[in-house]
């Protein structure tokens, strides 16, 4: 199957810093490479003597941490940072001999990491404090979470040497939060790691279950895909459209997921094996799209076009399930290899620049993060904000369009009232009605990816329903609600001893 599967990133068990050089070099200046190989040298010196509890040396944890940003082509002092990201906490060198050594950049890098510290669920304060200061590291550079993503990997590959007990901690750990997180910045191959390495210690049987599913439709399909990339590359190469063709097998977890809602029904799954087609330029993409309807019929409703509407976390493809020969229903996915590389490695890949304009990019993307930090108070206040907060950033997302289609970024089961909010405090304040694809709705109604919005306001209405506080989703909603009303009360209390003080 390896002729026809492709795969982004490998975990080796053991490692060589040749390893790693070799993988910079496709990408790297050769003083990078210099720089990365006296890193090593510099963390091998601290780690010595120090083993893993699977009783390898220690230095092959931080060092395989290393091979993975590399081969997602993360900028040289992430690398590099990856390489010594355990020296402060782990060994008697400091902070400030890897400035000395290495500049300010990755030194800072290494602080973020290490300010970390590790997130356990151990009592409820501590576990947001932790949260809060994942996101506000996250806020301040992205590129400590990029390395954080490489360690959790790494760890997650290694459990089978920790007891049971920290095997499942780790891997809830990794699924409720490293994995969100990644999906939130657009990392499709870190996310869809974290979730499968997860999956296997948290449901085990059921992790069985779905790779022996997988594992036969991809030997059932392998013969017959081969064929179907090849009459797609001959018509492809006959009309002059460079391409890069190979199947996509779909993630453990995700396929998971989708057997649960299809009532495990397998034959009604089209993309436990995709075919991807990767092209030079958004032309050639709608090129390639013709030619796949040429050849096949498109099944209706089956063509999604995200390179015109991108997702909020930046994630553009063309989508499109077909039938092909002998009736076999086939999903394809169309992009250029710069989408290819912003859907696996997202924020990675737009970090990856000495342009600024690049950063300042970056750090937009992050305003969400910000917003999460700046809760601390607020959630400390009152524990189950947790649940909410975790419904704005951690859970499943829709994405729906305002009428003049904006892409709105909000939770499973938002309501209109939610939109409206994410708007502006004054159209949910406001808010009288809605419309969702140009039908009226009820405000409770849960919305669905693609639905177009419009919100219905009313100037003399003085604010909004108690009731609404009962359905609606995000924080940010309820937080708004919440005030309003309590503004509205303190008013009319206000304006009633008013008037018992004119009598």
């Amino acid at each position: 199957m390896q002729d026809l599967l492709f795969s982004e990133i490998q975990i080796p068990k053991k490692i060589e810093i040749n390893d790693l050089l070799v993988s910079m070099r496709k990408y790297c200046q050769e003083s990078d490479v210099e720089r990365a190989q006296l890193a090593y040298d510099f963390a091998a010196k601290a780690h010595e003597g120090q083993f893993r509890r699977s009783g390898e040396p220690y230095i092959y944890h931080p060092l395989i941490t290393a091979h993975i940003l590399s081969q997602i082509q993360a900028e040289p002092n992430i690398v590099i940072a990856g390489i010594m990201h355990d020296v402060p906490e782990d060994t008697a060198v400091t902070l400030e001999d890897i400035e000395k050594n290495f500049g300010p950049d990755i030194a800072n890098m290494i602080k973020g990491i290490t300010k970390l510290g590790k997130l356990k669920y151990r009592g409820m304060e501590r576990y947001i404090e932790n949260l809060r200061k994942l996101f506000v590291a996250m806020a301040e550079d992205i590129r400590v979470m990029i390395i954080k993503f490489a360690d959790r990997i790494h760890n997650l590959s290694t459990l089978d040497s920790l007891p049971p007990e920290k095997q499942k901690r780790v891997a809830l750990e990794s699924m409720e939060i490293y994995a969100p997180i990644a999906n939130r910045l657009g990392m499709g191959e870190f996310k869809g790691l974290l979730e499968d390495m997860s999956f296997k210690y948290l449901e085990p049987k059921e992790y069985e279950r779905v790779v022996k599913i997988r594992d036969q439709v991809i030997t059932d399909k392998h013969a017959y895909l081969k064929k179907v990339i090849e009459k797609l590359k001959l018509e492809m190469n006959q009309v002059g459209i460079k391409n890069n063709i190979h199947g996509r097998e779909k993630q453990i977890f995700r396929l998971y997921q989708k057997l649960k809602r299809k009532n495990w029904e397998v034959d009604k799954i089209y993309d436990i094996v995709a075919v991807r087609i990767i092209v030079e330029d958004v032309g050639n993409c709608y090129a390639a799209l013709g030619i796949v309807h040429k050849l096949y019929t498109p099944l209706k409703g089956r063509i999604k076009d995200y390179i015109a509407q991108p997702k909020p976390n930046g994630y553009q493809s063309l989508h499109t399930t077909v039938f092909c020969e002998d009736g076999q229903i086939v999903e394809f996915q169309i992009r250029t290899k710069e989408m290819h590389e912003e859907s696996e490695y997202g924020v990675t890949m737009s970090h990856w620049s000495y342009d600024e304009k690049h950063k300042t990019r970056s750090k937009k993307d992050l305003n969400w993060a910000k917003e999460l930090a700046n809760m601390q108070e607020e959630i400390l206040n009152n524990m189950k904000d947790l649940e909410e907060m975790k419904v704005d950033f951690f859970r499943s997302h829709i994405f729906v369009f305002t009428p003049q289609g904006d892409v709105i970024d909000l939770p499973e089961d938002a309501t209109p009232v939610d939109f409206a909010y994410h708007i502006h405090t004054e159209v949910g304040n406001k808010c009288n009605g809605a419309k969702v694809n140009d039908q009226m709705v009820s405000l409770d109604s849960f919305l669905k990816s693609g639905d177009v919005v419009e919100i219905i306001t009313d100037k003399n209405r003085k604010g909004p329903s108690p009731d609404w506080i009962k359905f609606v989703k995000t924080h940010a909603a309820k937080n708004h609600i919440r005030t309003q009303l309590n503004t509205s009360r303190a008013s009319w209390i206000k304006n009633l001893f008013d008037k018992k003080a004119s009598k």
